[in-house]
């Protein structure tokens, strides 16, 4: 399947930014859709603009959303307006800007025939509490927050738009991805935060006694993993990607003071209800139907994130 234009919803942040640059990489016009002032801050510039639009607006506002999907046969829906931790604080703004958003769009997108929609589900949320090694697509979903509900209630919602009104779509599950131009200092993204506490010599807080296990995937395999989910023309909707592999929050410590040279300082808090004690996925599905598998390790990925800090720093 060929597209002429797609629309990256959230593509100035920090998984957007790589989705774009490989959607131009391979001759697909990209026109970025984030919010005000979405990329201040940052030092990315895209290599070559010539094929790259970008069009501010409100996620919620339904005049901003058809001014963005007009003229675009495609789409990467990345907006997310909160956090795991904190949705539950307040659900229905979860609800109204997350989930009505999303249903707008598919709105939208069926009205001008997008041929697909990708979605950036989470893996890390829609399942909820495992005892199984690796969790398959097929496992229950018992989301512990509002924010993993609101994205597997999107993955139903788009399952119907595509029942109603054809609009086809898939849903990708990620795992916990890492890399460069992630943020060091917020309240997600462990291994952004545990390198940039490194090499800045700062105090570190971990939730728990750091034996909580996560899938960890560079940010590159994920923008290789949207792309084929473009090039994909099966019937199946939604997909794991991550790593396949599961480290604790210990084991990351270890390889991070491994490859930054310098001790970590941490400060150990109590545990949070909403993070499951053990999330690895299981990306059989993936590797065989998208004929899509990472390439970057997580020892390789820490070392490209240090390295791309340390010339952050030196500007």
């Amino acid at each position: 399947m060929t597209y002429d234009r797609c629309l990256v919803l959230g593509g100035y942040g920090f998984l957007g930014t790589h989705i774009s640059e490989k959607l131009l990489a391979n001759g697909i016009a990209v026109r970025i859709f984030d919010r005000p002032g979405a990329g201040s801050g940052s030092s990315f510039q895209f290599p070559d603009a010539s094929m790259l639009e970008i069009v501010e607006g409100d996620f919620t506002n339904q005049e901003d959303i058809e001014r963005a999907v007009d003229g675009c046969d495609c789409c990467v829906h990345l907006v997310t307006t909160t956090l795991p931790f904190t949705s539950n604080e307040n659900m229905m703004f979860d609800i109204e800007s997350n989930l009505m958003g999303s249903v707008q769009l598919m709105k939208q997108a069926a009205k001008a025939k997008f041929k697909k929609l990708v979605y950036i589900s989470s893996g890390g949320t829609v399942y909820g509490p495992s005892k199984s090694d690796k969790i398959a697509e097929t496992h229950p979903t018992s989301p512990l927050s509002s924010y993993g509900i609101t994205k597997l209630a999107v993955e139903k919602y788009l399952s119907l738009y595509q029942e109603l009104h054809g609009l086809r779509s898939v849903a990708l599950r990620l795992s916990n991805p890492f890399g460069e131009r992630q943020r060091i200092k917020s309240l997600q993204g462990a291994v952004a935060v545990f390198v940039g506490a490194a090499v800045q010599d700062r105090e570190l807080q971990i939730w728990g006694d750091g034996s909580v296990v996560r899938d960890y995937i560079y940010v590159t395999d994920v923008a290789n993993a949207v792309l084929k989910a473009l090039e994909y023309e099966g019937l199946e909707k939604v997909f794991n990607v991550g790593s396949g592999h599961g480290q604790s929050l210990l084991d990351v410590v270890k390889v991070v003071e491994e490859t930054v040279g310098k001790k970590l300082k941490i400060v150990f808090q109590a545990g949070r209800s909403v993070d499951a004690s053990r999330n690895v996925l299981d990306i059989s599905k993936a590797s065989e139907l998208l004929r899509w598998t990472p390439e970057i390790d997580f020892p390789t990925g820490v070392q490209k994130m240090a390295s791309w800090l340390d010339q952050e720093l030196r500007r």
